[in-house]
């Protein structure tokens, strides 16, 4: 796939939703992965006692699947200069049925003279807002 052109690209776009699942499996998965071995993650009592509903998703992994959604719209991992999250709501994740993230993006703001955009990420898992403030700096061709 292409990079992107900047030249294609105005204040304003909507990206295209894309939808990502995660499963139990991911979270242990990842743990491993990162080093990660917070029960939270992977313990429904623990995660319960922690006042949540069962286990959670990694804010990480989470922010992966949004770095995925980005890169995937620019054509290039490398065109995903910075990205800062805010987050707002945990990912459930529950024994019977995998949580659904979906990601959604505008295009905030473009520079010429770089040929780089600031583009606003939008996150919700089960009807709830998982990121606040979310902001991607990406390069284009």
């Amino acid at each position: 796939m292409a990079v992107r052109s900047f030249d294609d690209i105005q204040v304003g776009d909507e990206i295209p939703a894309a939808q990502y699942r995660v499963t139990r499996g991911d979270l242990v998965n990842y743990a491993g992965v990162v080093g990660d071995a917070n029960p939270i993650h992977f313990h429904e009592e623990i995660a319960k006692a922690g006042g949540f509903d069962t286990v959670i998703a990694h804010g990480m992994l989470t922010m992966g699947y949004a770095s995925s959604y980005i890169s995937e719209w620019i054509g290039s991992s490398a065109g995903l200069l910075e990205f800062d999250v805010r987050f707002v709501s945990p990912v459930l994740v529950y024994a019977n049925k995998p949580a659904q993230l979906e990601f959604t993006g505008k295009v905030k703001s473009l520079d010429p003279q770089t040929r780089r955009g600031v583009v606003q990420v939008a996150a919700t898992s089960a009807g709830k807002k998982i990121f606040g403030k979310s902001l991607a700096s990406v390069q284009f061709a």
